[in-house]
């Protein structure tokens, strides 16, 4: 597994979000603030998507309202590699 971290404007949080979620390999999402305090933190599974992420897309739109700068840290899964 990977890690991998974005700083972010606020208002562009969601739409960051959005791309991650629609790139398939993600497996965990954690918001944090410039101070470092975690404001949210949401695995990601195949299975879910569509009516399950819609409450975390509503939640994050309210983060993205209230935050500066923030930083986006996704985990990821890696690629089965062929034997």
């Amino acid at each position: 597994m990977t890690k991998e971290s974005f700083n972010i404007h606020g208002e562009n949080l969601l739409k960051k979000i959005k791309e991650l979620i629609e790139e398939g390999n993600v497996r965990k999402i954690t918001i944090t603030e410039k101070s470092g305090r975690e404001l949210m933190s949401f695995p990601l599974t195949l299975g879910v998507v569509g009516v399950l992420v819609v409450p975390v897309l509503a939640a994050i739109g309210a983060i993205a309202a209230l935050v500066g700068e923030c930083t986006i840290t996704v985990e990821r899964t890696e690629p089965e590699k062929p034997e």
